[in-house]
């Protein structure tokens, strides 16, 4: 699968994740502020509730599915165990966090989904389940994305 990744991005694997986690990054803040209206914590004369609510639905699964490939591309081409134990020190503490803040990021996108397209009952805990996505995923981007820029 490593070759596969590496022909896929031409051997700029490190570099087509950051800029596509860093478009996803970008999404992501779109969709607190996106949220902020739908739930009518900001008002714009410009955009209304119910359109802010339904673009935050279309850009989610847009950011989704990049964060996806960019996903399929750190765990193909990096692994979880292979990158921490090639790391040192420092690095290895930035990989653990990455790695945990990655693999928590989906398991709050999977229970967001259920909750939106089945388990309603749950409603009230979608703002939570959305800002703990942009965390974890603020996370997962400080460190790798933003440490690759940084550095």
């Amino acid at each position: 699968m490593e070759d596969f990744v590496d022909e896929l991005t031409r051997g700029n694997v490190s570099q087509v994740k950051t800029v596509l986690a860093s478009v996803v990054m970008a999404l992501a803040l779109y969709q607190v502020a996106l949220m902020a209206v739908g739930y009518g914590k900001v008002r714009v004369p410009f955009l209304k509730p119910k359109a802010a609510s339904m673009t935050h639905r279309a850009v989610g699964d847009a950011a989704v599915a990049v964060g996806v490939f960019v996903a399929f591309l750190c765990y193909s081409y990096f692994g979880v165990d292979d990158g921490i134990e090639h790391a040192r020190g420092e690095e290895t503490t930035r990989a653990t966090i990455h790695v945990v803040a990655g693999s928590l990021f989906v398991v709050a996108v999977v229970a967001k989904v259920a909750v939106v397209r089945g388990l309603r009952r749950f409603d009230r805990l979608l703002p939570t389940l959305g800002l703990t996505m942009f965390t974890l995923f603020a996370i997962a981007w400080l460190t790798s994305a933003g440490n690759y820029l940084w550095s």
